[in-house]
């Protein structure tokens, strides 16, 4: 399947944050565990899971309702997406669950935060407490892998992804994202 770089036509939300640069914990982490053999350690998960488990109790009240306007343009023109199963990694309180579930057949959210996932509303979609470094689900059982501010496991998600499956990679604040790669990097990695 091709690779496609959407340009932007989602105008950046109001008040945008300065919130990252290279030089930002989670931005290290970010490329250490895309690009290197041993980024990611049980320690390391750990702590991504710790601070996300402290950040659950606000975290709807720190995002708003732009957040997934980048997502909604992706899926309405990142074409042709497949129905089926979509895997969202880093769900976080799965604010895009119902959206999704509009749409695939079959909707697993994925998250290594239990409190994130205890902030979600009921959906239709199947919840699972699992670290992204090793999903819980079957070699190319999924056409739609979607990562919204997320950390990107390559060798996982290739592995899970049907072989005319798509991934959807969104920074919601583009570069000044803490868990941030170019489309380039994604593509390389």
């Amino acid at each position: 399947m091709p690779l496609e770089r959407l340009d932007r036509v989602v105008p950046e939300p109001p008040h945008k944050p300065e919130m990252a640069g290279d030089d930002h914990p989670m931005r290290k982490v970010t490329r250490e565990v895309a690009f290197y053999d041993g980024g990611w350690t049980p320690e390391r998960a750990g702590k991504v899971a710790a601070l996300f488990n402290e950040l659950a109790p606000v975290w709807n009240e720190r995002t708003d309702s732009h957040r997934l306007d980048p997502l909604e343009d992706a899926l309405e023109r990142g074409g042709p997406i497949p129905g089926g199963v979509c895997l969202e990694i880093g769900c976080g309180t799965c604010r895009a669950a119902d959206r999704l579930c509009e749409r695939f057949s079959t909707v697993v959210e994925l998250d290594i935060s239990l409190e994130m996932l205890k902030q979600a509303s009921p959906a239709r979609a199947f919840r699972i407490l699992a670290d992204a470094a090793q999903l819980p689900l079957p070699d190319r059982s999924s056409q739609c892998v979607i990562m919204v501010n997320a950390l990107l496991f390559p060798r996982e998600v290739d592995r899970v992804l049907a072989e005319e499956g798509v991934v959807i990679w969104v920074s919601t604040l583009g570069n000044c994202t803490p868990i941030y790669l170019p489309v380039e990097d994604v593509i390389a990695a």
